[in-house]
């Protein structure tokens, strides 16, 4: 595996409707999709093209809720993948810190191992070790990529522990803070450069918030009203003169967008 421990490789949307849910996304981010080829499952891999090369590339995925997932409470919901050197070995750790496992470790064929935990809180991801030597580009660290996760976000009641957490078993660290005056501190995180930042709290209750971006904030923003989704939140400049979003797709899965105005460069 080419991606280093600690590292977002994979997004996954857990909805009760992939061809609706996939209809949805298609419209905001351009995203194709093909069929995963797991044997009695729906699953399906998304794909976004390449401005530069017009190759598509694997960004995320598309898992259809089972009855027995929807009876046992599972809802939409987007969850994240960290790459990780053992997948076993991070389920000792992460359960001895207080976490939990929601799925245990089991082998997918030609793609790799993974476990579903959530951190101390109660915040669900995965984990994950995957087979094969390219590195994932789900999250585009090195430039703008449409389509592409921009950022990762996660709101917490506790920001203090989810750093001890979080920072000890992926190897991330602090790089700088910003002030959101009541709110309190908004952290950023790095792990080979900014991946992201800690807040306090969420009405939500704790949650990881991946934004995917855009070609453009107002376009994505009518295509979510046109197409049955709600805008919850935004848009709301940021820092570089991007806009983000927050909303709920049509079946009630919250998403987070960011993306520039046609009058702002991307």
């Amino acid at each position: 595996m080419s991606d280093q421990h600690g590292t977002f490789i994979w997004y996954e949307l857990l909805t009760s409707d992939n061809d609706a849910a996939l209809a949805f996304y298609s419209e905001i981010l351009g995203w194709q999709a093909i069929d995963s080829g797991q044997p009695d499952m729906d699953y399906r891999i998304l794909q976004a093209r390449d401005e530069e090369t017009g190759k598509l590339i694997e960004v995320s995925g598309l898992m259809q809720l089972t009855a027995e997932m929807r009876q046992g409470g599972s809802m939409p919901i987007w969850l994240g993948y960290i790459g990780v050197d053992d997948v076993d070995q991070s389920i000792s750790h992460i359960v001895a810190a207080g976490g939990q496992v929601l799925m245990p470790a089991s082998d997918i064929p030609d793609v790799g191992r993974i476990a579903m935990v959530t951190d101390p809180q109660g915040t669900p991801f995965y984990v994950m070790h995957a087979i094969g030597d390219e590195a994932s580009q789900a999250f585009a660290a090195d430039k703008p990529r449409v389509g592409h996760c921009a950022w990762n976000e996660l709101a917490t009641p506790d920001p203090e522990a989810a750093k001890a957490f979080y920072f000890k078993e992926f190897g991330w660290s602090k790089d700088g803070d910003m002030d959101m005056g009541p709110m309190g501190s908004y952290e950023f995180i790095r792990h080979n450069g900014i991946i992201g930042a800690f807040m306090p709290g969420s009405e939500d209750g704790p949650m990881w918030q991946y934004y995917f971006r855009c070609a453009n904030i107002d376009d994505a923003c009518k295509a979510i009203i046109e197409n049955g989704g709600q805008i919850l939140h935004g848009p709301d400049e940021i820092p570089g003169g991007d806009f983000i979003i927050k909303g709920v797709d049509p079946q009630g899965a919250l998403f987070a967008l960011v993306g520039a105005k046609s009058n702002h460069s991307k």
